[in-house]
């Protein structure tokens, strides 16, 4: 863009300026912003190519403004509320505390000793349905048992794995039943 474009450009921007802030505010919902996207526009001027053959100057810098906002908003989609940052800083405190990582372990050897103890089919029932999230229907198409049998296996060999865990079983096939067994 030669030099002469760019200063026209500016000079535009400038003499209209309150023009554009008003269109921008009632586009945007903020002033601040219209002011701020305005500001950003004006330096984005020199960055720009060649816009020697723009026909309509001002439609070009109220477009790129728009732009300027877009942009603006997708940046600031991105960062993370201080909430959230403070969630995070608390969460790799407690992720790094050797003592829990140490009791994590022993659990996950407590829990492959305890599915080596189940039969073959329970253990692999448990394991797909489990670890590869396999439909219980498909399941039971894969053994050739009904869906409900592989239910049957899932609470048994949950239920083992509990006992040997020293845990309470937490089902996941539904509200429980009502009645009394």
């Amino acid at each position: 863009m030669s030099v002469v474009s760019k200063l026209r450009l500016r000079a535009l921007l400038e003499a209209n300026y309150q023009q554009f802030r008003l269109r921008l505010r009632r586009r945007l919902g903020s002033d601040a912003m219209a002011m701020e996207v305005l500001h950003d526009t004006w330096l984005r001027l020199d960055r720009i190519g060649d816009a020697s053959a723009v026909q309509k100057p001002a439609a070009y810098l109220f477009r790129m403004a728009l732009n300027e906002a877009s942009d603006r908003r997708e940046a600031d989609a991105r960062k993370l509320s201080a909430a959230e940052i403070e969630t995070l800083r608390h969460m790799s405190d407690q992720m790094l505390d050797p003592e829990q990582i140490a009791q994590a372990r022993r659990e996950v050897t407590q829990l492959a000793a305890a599915l080596d103890e189940l039969p073959p089919r329970r253990k692999a029932i448990v394991l797909l349905a489990r670890v590869h999230e396999m439909k219980h229907t498909d399941i039971a198409v894969h053994f050739g048992i009904s869906p409900r049998m592989v239910e049957k296996e899932l609470v048994q060999a949950l239920e083992h794995c509990a006992r040997r865990l020293e845990r309470k079983v937490v089902r996941r096939f539904g509200p429980r039943s009502q009645k009394p067994s």
